[in-house]
Formats: structure tokens, C-alpha cells, sequence
């Protein structure tokens, strides 16, 4: 290892890591801005790692070796530092710190869990609906009766994390399987399921500043969970800048807890909101670092082209759209049921779902742009497809949004009349107030159906339905 040279004798073992780190940027010909970009991290997160006021994880400081060609001593000091203990300071600093964005909702009173408990939605063993045990995993445990759970969850809510006993299993067991009800329970109970979520995300937080070291990572995964939830949920509802505040808190402590889905799954929805919010730019940028959250993985890689491929198709660029689209389907082909010890509740259908409604999404976006009728018809085709891969009744607003995205389909391949075919059924059946994903479809459908009025009566009412809903 090279000598010490730009650390002061009584440098901390974070600073020594900053003063590596800054040495083999320099020997690299890089400024930090440069290097912040090839990582993901804006170039003041650089400079704080240099300056040692920011602690490096030993997956990033993996990823800095690596790009930056430094044998190994830099992931060598960050093991290093981490092994390091200043007194009377909690670890990681940075979770608590006051400049991270705030967790939303407030305290208010405790919602009960009961209802939605009782409604048939609670699963009998973990893992369910993606979410695994922060204390067992992949390797699966049973779940406790209905109020049980709710018992549970009360006591855990209302203990005074200072006084608190680590948390046991039966309690994980408990508000994983809450966490998997209330995502079960979809648009139903959003409103009261984002009140619940949020609420336990606090309690979850409040333990997790004050936890020691040992038992930091299975609360940090709860933590996680609940904030990805939370962020879905208020996605849903159309609140973007919330969302990216608990997608941001998400992603801190699934990297604290190890746990790749949820990285994986927060770094998609960050992608999804910069592009509702019409920034390809950024869209493109989040798509990128999620094959980095899971390297090796192909469900990771095939959500990583993904996402590329819906950022590339609302730029326009054809190109680049059917190539990442063609690099999804190649990782898509290596994927087999329950190999996957990182993502066990995966399964070959739900990934081909997933890869056909964005290639279908991402090639009519290119169509819309460039006026192809042809890429059109090929989004048709892949749109029928993922709609083919659900059962009757299986996630209805998924259903919905696959449906309208064939009409969409029909609209750039300038076929009007087989876009109303499908869209008067929807449109009689559907009640005001959708989902802001459905809603986002709806206002492509609206813009582009408004352009094919030429005086027809059903296509201006259809287009006036579409403006209603989406208003």
C-alpha cells in the first residue's frame, strides 16, 4: 500500500480513505465531477468522501477500486475505517442527519391494522408479494394469526425505542407480513394503506438511530421496505416529489442492509418518476446504476434495460430503444424459476410480463416521436403479449394499463377505429380518479385520439371521456 503522504498524522481512518481515494482520482486523470458521474454520486458527495465527512460503503468503495484501477486498497482502507469506532458517535451518522429529506406523514394517532387483516390478503409464510423475512430471508417462516399481528404491530409502534428489546421474530414475521398485505391490497385501501405504512415506517426508523451495531441490518431491511412502499404508494397517487424522497430513503438503507431488491426496485421507480416528470435525462441516469445495485443478476440486468430502453424511447431514439429492449429479452433467457437467492418470489412469467409492457410502452413512445407506423405495430405485438401473461382477474390496473397501451398502439399505427373498439369498454367501466401511472397513459391517449377527431362524433367523445378523467 502506498504511503500516507496527503492524510495528517492524526487523520481518522475515514480521511486516510478520502486521501486514498483522492490520490488514485488524481493518478486517474479524473476530476471529482467526472468520477461522480461514472459512479452516480453528485461531485460534492466526492468531495465529502476525500475530505472523510462521508462514509463509504464497502460495495462503493469496491466500484472506486475497480473504475479507478487501485489494486484493491481502497476497498482495503474502507474495511479499515469501518472497523473503526469513534466514541460516543452512532453509526451510520448519516441516517439521522437533519439534512436528509424528511419521512412523510406525521405522528397522528396509530391507524389500526385490523380491518385490512381480516380480508382475507394475509399470507400464510414469508416471503410474499417480493418481500422476505430481515431476520430469515430467502429460507421462509410462518406467519402469526391476524391479531397476533396486530398486537404486535401496536406494541412495536407504541415501545420507546430507547428502552426497546432487539427486534425478536415473531414481531418481523408480523409487520412483513402487514407490509405484504397492504401492498396486496393495492388501490383499494391506498388512503389508509400510505396512513399505516407510514406510520410503521417511523416506529421502524426510531429503533433503527438507536439500535447497536449488531442489529442495525435487519431493521435497516424493514426500513427499506417500508419506505419503498411508502414511496409506491404515494406514487400512485400522484405525489412525485414525495415518492422521490422515500425511493431516496429507501435506497440509503436497503445498501445498509444488503438487500439488492430493494435497491433494485427503488432505482426502477426513480427512473419511472424522472420520466413522468419528462426528464429522459435523469430517467436514463437512475436506469444505469440498477445493474450496478445487483452485478451478475440477470432479473437486475433485464430491469436495468429496462428501464434504459423506456428512457431512450422518450428521447426518441430508436436505436437505442430496440437495442436495450434486445438486451432485456437476452438476460430474460437466462433467468430460471428460484435461482435467484436475492429475488426468490421471482418467476420466469413475472418477468416476461414486465419485459413485454415496457418494450410495448418503450417502442410506442418511439412510434409517437418519429410518426412510425411500423415500430407501432411492433409495441402492438409485444403489448398483447404481456396482456396474454395475465390471468383473469390478476392485477386489474395492470390489466387496465396494458390495454389502453394496445389502444395507444392502434392510435400511432393511425388506426382510430381499433383504438375505440378497446377504449369504449374501458372508458364506460372506469369511475374518475385512476392511478398516476393510468392517468399518465391516459394523457397520451387523450393528446394523441384529440388529433384524429377530423369531425367523427364517437372520437370526440371518446377524447373528451379521456380529458375528463385525466383533468
Amino acid at each position: 500500500m502506498h504511503g500516507n503522504a496527503d492524510a495528517p498524522p492524526a487523520a481518522t481512518p475515514w480521511r486516510v480513505f478520502g486521501s486514498r481515494l483522492r490520490h488514485w482520482r488524481r493518478r486517474a486523470g479524473l476530476t471529482q465531477a467526472r468520477l461522480g458521474a461514472e459512479i452516480g454520486y453528485d461531485h460534492t458527495a466526492v468531495s465529502k468522501l476525500e475530505h472523510g465527512t462521508r462514509r463509504a460503503t464497502p460495495r462503493l468503495a469496491g466500484r472506486l477500486d475497480e473504475l479507478l484501477a487501485a489494486g484493491g486498497e481502497l476497498l482495503a482502507a474502507c474495511r479499515t475505517a469501518e472497523e473503526w469506532s469513534p466514541p460516543a458517535a452512532p453509526a451510520p451518522q448519516s441516517l439521522a442527519s437533519p439534512i436528509r429529506p424528511p419521512l412523510p406523514g406525521g405522528p397522528g394517532r396509530q391507524p389500526a391494522p385490523a380491518a385490512l387483516l381480516l380480508a382475507g390478503l394475509l399470507p400464510a409464510r414469508l416471503p410474499d408479494y417480493g418481500l422476505l423475512c430481515p431476520l430469515h430471508g430467502a429460507d421462509g417462516c410462518a406467519v402469526p394469526a391476524p391479531a397476533d399481528i396486530a398486537a404486535l404491530h401496536t406494541a412495536f409502534c407504541a415501545a420507546d425505542p430507547a428502552a426497546a428489546p432487539p427486534l425478536d421474530a415473531d414481531t418481523a414475521h408480523a409487520l412483513t407480513a402487514l407490509l405484504a398485505v397492504l401492498l396486496r391490497a393495492g388501490e383499494e385501501h391506498t388512503h389508509s394503506g400510505t396512513a399505516l405504512v407510514e406510520h410503521t415506517l417511523r416506529a421502524v426508523v426510531r429503533r433503527l438511530d438507536l439500535a447497536p451495531g449488531d442489529s442495525r441490518r435487519p431493521l435497516a431491511r424493514l426500513a427499506a421496505e417500508y419506505a419503498h412502499a411508502a414511496g409506491g404508494l404515494r406514487m400512485q397517487q400522484g405525489r412525485n416529489a414525495t415518492a422521490m424522497a422515500c425511493f431516496d430513503r429507501a435506497l440509503a438503507w436497503s445498501e445498509l442492509a444488503g438487500d439488492r431488491a430493494t435497491q433494485v426496485a427503488a432505482l426502477s421507480d426513480m427512473s419511472t418518476l424522472a420520466r413522468l416528470e419528462g426528464d429522459a435525462a435523469s430517467a436514463l441516469g437512475y436506469a444505469r446504476q440498477i445493474g450496478r445495485a445487483a452485478p451478475g443478476r440477470h432479473w437486475a440486468g433485464a430491469m436495468a434495460q429496462l428501464h434504459q430502453a423506456r428512457a431512450r424511447g422518450q428521447a426518441g431514439d430508436a436505436r437505442e430503444t430496440v437495442r436495450h429492449i434486445a438486451r432485456a429479452r437476452l438476460h430474460l433467457d437466462h433467468i430460471a424459476d428460484g435461482d435467484e437467492s436475492d429475488a426468490p418470489w421471482l418467476t420466469i412469467a413475472s418477468m416476461r410480463l414486465r419485459v413485454e409492457s415496457a418494450a410495448a410502452a418503450a417502442l410506442r413512445d418511439v412510434a409517437a416521436t418519429a410518426g412510425d407506423p411500423g415500430l407501432a405495430l411492433r409495441a402492438g405485438d409485444a403489448a398483447r403479449t404481456a396482456l396474454g401473461l395475465l390471468a383473469p382477474g390478476q392485477l386489474p390496473s395492470t390489466r387496465l394499463l396494458i390495454t389502453l397501451r394496445i389502444a395507444d398502439c392502434h392510435l400511432c399505427a393511425d388506426d382510430p377505429q381499433a383504438a375505440l373498439s378497446l377504449l369504449a369498454p374501458v372508458l364506460e367501466n372506469t369511475a374518475d380518479g385512476v392511478p398516476a401511472l393510468v392517468g399518465h397513459e391516459l394523457r397520451g391517449l387523450r393528446d394523441r385520439l384529440a388529433a384524429h377527431r377530423g369531425g367523427r362524433p364517437e372520437i370526440t367523445a371518446a377524447a373528451d371521456r379521456l380529458a375528463e378523467l385525466v383533468r
